[in-house]
């Protein structure tokens, strides 16, 4: 099941104090960016983030999963608590590196 582009704005507009947000449509899946930065992967319409030292604790009790086969365990967002949810995109966006460019 692909992700419904109502869901993907829903989330975005959750997050978008967080900072400059914009996303985009992969393999069926989308990313969502915060100030250039993938912060958000959302498949079949569940928001996951990277599981990453800077955010451990905020997410002690959050669900885990794994976005598409072969991809490694990320937390789930609960989008529906907004000021959370701005408060771990901020943080992970100060720690997450940018993609690299293709040249």
């Amino acid at each position: 099941m692909a992700c419904s582009l109502d869901f993907i704005e829903f989330v975005s507009s959750q997050i978008a104090t967080a900072g400059t947000v914009r996303y985009r449509k992969m393999f069926g899946e989308y990313m969502i960016y915060v100030d250039e930065k993938p912060v958000i992967i959302v498949c079949d319409n569940i928001p996951y983030v990277k599981e990453h030292e800077a955010i451990k604790s905020m997410m002690l009790s959050a669900e885990r999963g794994f976005p598409y086969e072969g991809a490694k365990e990320h937390y789930v967002l609960d989008v529906s608590r907004s000021d959370f949810a701005v408060k771990l995109v901020k943080t992970l966006a100060e720690v997450l590196p940018y993609p690299k460019s293709r040249k």
